[in-house]
């Protein structure tokens, strides 16, 4: 036993203190190491390098043959955890899910885990102050929602991204709340807690960053990396389990799993870590920063997360391309020859967001965001008529969403009344006198015009009526 502490306190003296100063050499040889392995799995790792998904391989062994030798063996299982601190994924979460996506595509079988546990918790990573308390209720109803929209990505990508002619991994979402609810504090401390060491956690960079911190660092915050830890043992001990991918604030995380794994079973894992996601202006793509584009629909509509990366500036299309897309990376590379000989198409543009659109929310999500962009931007009638309600109210979302029984001889001015869209009197008469008022994309200037079927009303018993430039209404017309 003596001599198995010494060999533990030799690995974290030198995975510990140093493994951050090794980073950067460690990065640089990702791409000249893993070229002579086989297309597939070495190759796969050289590929998410090429991409930019590939941020860190740990331990620095797995930079050389292990790692690659691993994946040529068979397929692998490999996981990712997301702690579902609201209801939905955002963005910033998404490249995460297209790792794992990159390993099925390969043959490899992934694990999503929902942190219905670990949530509870609070992860410190990145934080500078402690995170508010989540209730078991909400941290569960929380992993609902996000467990639908991985499920949902995870069958878009086999649907619309698979090559068929290779074989499929497996995919899995778990809740890590169901192995922790038969354990007891003490039990788990004492089974458990007895192989982490407060020196190696205290050079975490995380907790260092906390404890120089004015708000200092909670004892509950400080277990976070037990849990994670943990987690990763877990899924070893039952799906054989032995990569794990997480982003680069996760490093400390993903080294404690390794060092607990390799200290009760002696085996080997690794971690991978990917890229935090960051605006072209450096930050970070997450619901904390305030512009949190999310994955699920009744957060983000299909047409705004269209919008978003139609949206991006010249500069970062690129590298979007690369990261949110399985397109090839010669593929990617012809998309940005077209763009820089008519930039005004802005082909790459409307690729990636084609492409993120699908992944998130399938074909009919991309074909709704199109119609809504050509309702919006183009004034297309025949978009509109072909627009669902809910289609509508996404797209026009702070518009007030009316229903009304349509009776013989309503009117213009009728209507805008019936919605409270004009002053009663004659100021509202002279605003639509005046052109204020539009149906359909239709200036409409007859306050006493009879409202017409397929004019005013369109086939899907829907109209638009906006008053000046902003101001929308949806009505929803009712038959006697």
């Amino acid at each position: 036993m003596a001599a198995s502490m010494a060999s533990v306190c030799r690995y974290a003296r030198r995975y510990g203190p140093c493994i951050f100063h090794k980073q950067k050499r460690l990065c640089l040889r990702v791409s000249s190491e893993l070229h002579c392995s086989s297309p597939v799995h070495g190759g796969l790792l050289l590929s998410l390098h090429k991409r930019g998904i590939l941020k860190e391989l740990f331990p620095e062994g797995a930079a050389q043959d292990r790692l690659p030798a691993l994946l040529r063996s068979g397929p692998q299982t490999v996981y990712c955890g997301f702690d579902p601190t609201a209801d939905s994924l955002h963005v910033g979460n998404l490249l995460a899910i297209i790792g794992l996506l990159h390993f099925r595509s390969a043959g490899h079988n992934v694990v999503a885990v929902l942190g219905g546990a670990t949530a509870q918790i609070g992860d410190p990573s990145g934080k500078t102050t402690e995170r508010e308390r989540l209730s078991a209720d909400v941290a569960e109803r929380n992993a609902r929602g996000i467990r639908e929209s991985v499920q949902r990505i995870f069958a878009n990508h086999e649907v619309h991204f698979h090559d068929g002619s290779r074989t499929l991994g497996t995919a899995a979402v778990l809740n890590n709340l169901s192995w922790y609810k038969g354990w007891s504090v003490v039990d788990f401390l004492s089974q458990a807690g007895r192989h982490f060491r407060m020196g190696t956690m205290l050079s975490r960079h995380s907790v260092q960053s906390r404890l120089r911190s004015a708000d200092g660092m909670s004892l509950t915050e400080f277990t976070y990396q037990v849990f994670q830890a943990y987690d990763f043992h877990h899924l070893h001990q039952i799906y054989g389990c032995r990569i794990q991918l997480g982003g680069t604030d996760q490093l400390g995380n993903l080294m404690s799993g390794h060092e607990y794994i390799h200290k009760v079973s002696g085996e080997e894992v690794y971690g991978l870590t990917i890229p935090l996601v960051t605006s072209s202006v450096g930050d970070k793509l997450g619901k904390t920063a305030g512009n949190a584009v999310w994955l699920n629909r009744d957060r983000t509509s299909p047409f705004d997360l269209y919008q978003f990366f139609l949206r991006q500036p010249d500069s970062s299309v690129e590298g979007y391309l690369k990261l949110f897309t399985f397109l090839p990376l010669a593929e990617v590379e012809k998309l940005m020859e077209q763009q820089r000989e008519d930039p005004s198409k802005r082909l790459a543009h409307k690729r990636l967001a084609a492409e993120v659109t699908k992944l998130v929310h399938g074909k009919e999500g991309l074909e709704s965001a199109k119609r809504c962009t050509n309702a919006l931007y183009h004034s297309s009638v025949q978009a509109l008529e072909e627009m669902s309600d809910e289609e509508l109210q996404e797209l026009f979302r702070e518009a007030p969403f009316h229903e009304l029984l349509l009776e013989p001889g309503t009117t213009v001015i009728d209507a805008c009344r019936q919605v409270n869209a004009i002053p009663d009197g004659p100021r509202g008469y002279q605003m639509v006198s005046d052109g204020a008022v539009w149906i359909n994309h239709r200036r409409a200037d007859n306050p006493e015009s009879v409202l017409i079927p397929k004019l005013h009303i369109l086939s899907n018993g829907l109209t638009l009526l906006r008053v000046g430039k902003k101001n929308f209404y949806i009505i929803k017309w009712l038959s006697l």
